[in-house]
């Protein structure tokens, strides 16, 4: 393929590029391992997670604890189904959810507005965007 030199090339959008880039990624499944909610976006396999393009300092714990509410945003998950899932306990003291999901909150809530919110009486939901 003949090079163009630098007057003769497409411009192209950023947005756009990056579009593309997550399609291509997604047809050979490359980009389950990546997953957003709004501003926040979780690389897994990195261990990292950011909000509003800062990053977040998370514990194993609650970047699994996150990445269950992501998956499963605007849903209430209650302290059992996240002991289960995320800890992979059948029974166990639910105070330890809410210390996690309290640790979680103050590190999301430090870039940017309340989005894992606490339904009363049934669990947890993270805010549908």
């Amino acid at each position: 393929m003949r090079d163009r030199g630098p007057a003769q090339r497409k411009p192209f959008a950023l947005k756009e590029l990056l579009a593309r880039l997550r399609a291509v990624l997604r047809r050979t499944g490359r980009l389950d391992t990546v997953i957003e909610a709004g501003d926040v976006i979780i690389d897994e396999p990195a261990g990292l997670a950011t909000r509003d393009s800062s990053p977040l300092d998370l514990t194993p714990t609650e970047l699994r604890l996150l990445a269950y509410l992501v998956r499963h945003r605007g849903l209430v998950l209650s302290k059992t189904q996240l002991l289960t899932q995320v800890w992979g306990y059948d029974a166990y003291d639910p105070n330890v959810v809410e210390v996690h999901v309290s640790a979680l909150r103050r590190k999301l809530e430090a870039h940017g507005p309340r989005i894992l919110h606490t339904v009363r009486g049934l669990g947890y939901r993270l805010a549908p965007r």
